[in-house]
């Protein structure tokens, strides 16, 4: 791993996943924690460049729309616990689930729009489990 991969992962790690866990506060009213599979990200600068827009924002995106009222954000508050990023080589790798309080999204981060779930697949995965 590079020093530029090394520098967008502690970005990652301090600045986005916190603040896109802090929007999910102000969504529902509940901060949900993000873990990620650094070692399937951590030599694809390309993959590590398009985390936050193709899965956080679209995660986000989704949430917005099931926290439309105070039933959807309870759901959301009892409901999602966790959020994990998996980075998987090929879009067809790609996978979307929601158990135990986990959603797991494994996109294929470094085809960017290719290799992601949109929010209305988050959302409707998300929803079928809350």
């Amino acid at each position: 791993m590079g020093l530029q991969e090394r520098r967008m992962i502690q970005t990652l790690q301090q600045e986005t996943l916190p603040a896109r866990s802090a929007e999910i506060a102000e969504i529902c009213g509940q901060a949900v924690p993000y873990e990620v599979d650094w070692d399937s990200l951590g030599q694809d600068g390309q993959a590590l460049n398009f985390v936050d827009n193709t899965a956080c924002h679209r995660l986000n995106m989704a949430l917005r729309v099931i926290c439309l009222d105070e039933m959807g954000k309870q759901a959301v508050r009892e409901g999602l616990k966790q959020v994990k990023l998996v980075n998987v080589a090929t879009p067809e790798l790609k996978q979307l689930r929601f158990a135990n309080g986990v959603l797991e999204i494994h996109n294929a981060f470094a085809h960017g729009a290719q290799g992601m779930h949109s929010d209305g697949e988050i959302r409707a995965v998300l929803e079928a489990g809350l």
